[in-house]
């Protein structure tokens, strides 16, 4: 992947995340509007997808752009994409009403169904995540650049260590408390984190996590730009079939649930009982 447009998609992911900063630090009172699928809005949301969808289509020409924060393209349309951008311009943003500072702008670029770049900048920290198809992942921090890299899971294993899960803050607690005990009864101690946005599947590209499971719904726009990370990272997503996640192959745009996966080469698929084989 071009060096060169990694990084222009960083900046204009920071100049969206400086948007959001705006609002965010605003004394104004913060409205929330609520959108037909019940999700909430703001005027952040909205004042980073006017920065974002303008700068991407850009950037590559006949290239469209998917955002979040947009009416969307039927499928008729969308099928013929062989390569396209999915935005959430701001990603958690929940977490953004409560003010935790775990919201992400989010960008992907897909090929054929596959995330083969992405960013996820984190506005309140300054941080950025991003990475390319073979050309490994990074985080950028104010103290410059650090390569990272998915964990083993054997060595904790045989260390005693306890497995450390990552989950949604709002999302599938039930579902995931279940996996916690069927992960506890064959590898011991587990440990969850929880945590909102795209950070959860960062944390697993950085090895600070070994699985994150999504056991609740999501949209293509809320995973593709960290998928591309972690990927990128070592690490594998695949839905609960066991089959690599994929974007833009049916009219709805709802992921199934999903793992997002560190150590591939760890027998997940018999500890999480799925049925069918990694692709």
């Amino acid at each position: 992947m071009n060096k060169a447009l990694l990084e222009q998609v960083i900046a204009i992911c920071k100049n969206a995340g400086e948007a959001i900063l705006e609002v965010y630090h605003s004394s104004a009172e913060l409205e929330v509007d609520t959108k037909a699928d019940d999700s909430p809005v703001t005027a952040a949301d909205l004042a980073a997808h006017k920065i974002l969808a303008p700068a991407l289509e850009q950037l590559i020409d006949g290239v469209p752009v998917l955002s979040e924060e947009q009416e969307m393209p039927s499928f008729a349309e969308r099928s013929q994409w062989q390569r396209y951008w999915i935005v959430d311009p701001l990603d958690g943003t929940k977490e953004f009403i409560r003010r935790t500072g775990e919201f992400t702008v989010n960008v992907a670029l897909i090929e054929n169904g596959e995330p083969v770049l992405g960013v996820v900048h984190v506005p309140v920290l300054d941080i950025t995540y991003a990475g390319g198809k073979g050309d490994g992942a990074f985080k950028r921090t104010l103290s410059g650049d650090t390569e990272i890299h998915v964990r083993p899971l054997k060595p904790r294993l045989e260390a005693g260590d306890a497995v450390e899960l990552v989950a949604s803050r709002s999302h599938g607690a039930g579902a995931v408390d279940q996996l916690v005990e069927r992960i506890e009864s064959k590898l011991g101690a587990v440990v969850c984190k929880n945590m909102g946005s795209s950070l959860k599947l960062c944390l697993v590209a950085e090895g600070a996590a070994d699985l994150y499971p999504r056991l609740a719904p999501t949209c293509e726009w809320d995973t593709a730009a960290a998928q591309a990370v972690v990927e990128a990272a070592g690490g594998t997503v695949v839905d609960d079939s066991f089959k690599l996640l994929r974007y833009n192959s049916k009219d709805s745009l709802l992921n199934p649930f999903f793992y997002v996966i560190g150590d591939a080469s760890y027998d997940w698929q018999d500890l999480l009982n799925a049925e069918s084989p990694v692709n």
